[in-house]
């Protein structure tokens, strides 16, 4: 058996930070493998080379093969890599993305285990998605009726600027073509949207499935912070692709969303979201998502350096 090939191991300083990185790749029918750092799409047509480390989100669709050593480099530079059905509609699977702090994983963990803080943060969401409106007195059954009707009124207000027939929001999972050519391009831009928040939330190292409005799911944080974006961008730009043809919408709404998100550094404005959300002082700066270091808990909130034994002459630490 041969010997693995040694190579150094990649830092914080290598690492394309989150807010800077593509929002997405969306690859089928080929075979990814590993190039150096960059990772290979290898189909009919040819061979393509992608940097790994300026990927946000990998999403491999049917028909994909990817080799171990491209999921090695994948993972060494921080991509999350998701695995989807076809049109990119349907999440199986994903793997985890970069992560060194645990600063906003525990400010998450923080805010959502208090009744108070986390309506607060709901609040807050909401206040992001409709700024002209004030939800500090409103409950959540307030907040969830208050959304459905801008959601509604988004989709008639679109509808009337692009002048798509619009009969409704209809979608049966698993089958893709049995909505119109409005509603294939709300889905497409949707569960691309989820990919690219996926992507953003791991990266910075919170929990998928810790949410302040969805709950009971291992990624209601992700449909969180990926329906800040909704009416904003996912919407609009789903009736301006229907207005346009009615064939090839899955792919044509992912490449012009795609392209919006890079237009509008959606990833930049999404961490910067995340972290007013989560840490709502001046830790939301810089909460050292790239800080390889890890410490102990000590008494009265301390932490203390990890490394070192406290053991004393009548009580010794155990080191392992």
């Amino acid at each position: 058996m041969t010997t693995v090939g040694k190579r150094p191991a990649l830092t914080p300083r290598h690492l394309t930070r989150t807010a800077d990185r593509l929002s997405f790749i969306y690859l089928e029918r080929c075979t990814v493998h590993r190039d150096a750092n960059a990772i290979t799409a290898e189909d009919a047509d040819g061979t393509t080379h992608i940097p790994s480390a300026t990927i946000g989100t990998l999403l491999l669709g049917p028909g994909t093969r990817i080799t171990h050593q491209a999921m090695s480099v994948l993972g060494e530079t921080g991509a999350c890599v998701i695995w989807v059905g076809e049109h990119g509609v349907r999440y199986y699977a994903g793997g985890r993305a970069l992560s060194r702090s645990a600063a906003l994983l525990e400010a998450q963990a923080t805010q959502w285990a208090n009744v108070r803080s986390r309506i607060a943060v709901a609040r807050a969401m909401y206040r992001l998605r409709f700024p002209d409106e004030d939800p500090a007195r409103l409950t959540r059954h307030e907040l969830l009726g208050r959304e459905g009707t801008r959601v509604r009124d988004c989709y008639r207000a679109q509808a009337a600027r692009t002048g798509v027939p619009w009969n409704g929001r209809k979608y049966t999972p698993g089958d893709f073509t049995s909505g119109d050519a409005v509603n294939q391009a709300i889905t497409a831009a949707a569960q691309c949207m989820y990919g690219v928040a996926h992507a953003v939330v791991a990266s910075l190292g919170c929990s998928p499935g810790l949410g302040f409005v969805h709950s009971g799911h291992e990624l209601s944080f992700v449909l969180d912070i990926a329906d800040l974006y909704k009416t904003d961008i996912g919407i609009p730009l789903a009736f301006d692709v229907a207005a346009e043809a009615e064939e090839d919408v899955g792919s044509r709404t992912r490449r012009a969303l795609r392209d919006r998100i890079n237009e509008t550094r959606l990833l930049e404005r999404c961490v910067r979201d995340i972290k007013s959300l989560l840490l709502p002082d001046d830790r939301s700066s810089d909460p050292g998502e790239h800080v390889d270091r890890v410490t102990l808990q000590s008494d009265r909130g301390l932490n203390v350096a990890s490394g070192v034994n406290y053991g004393t002459d009548e009580q010794e630490a155990a080191i392992w």
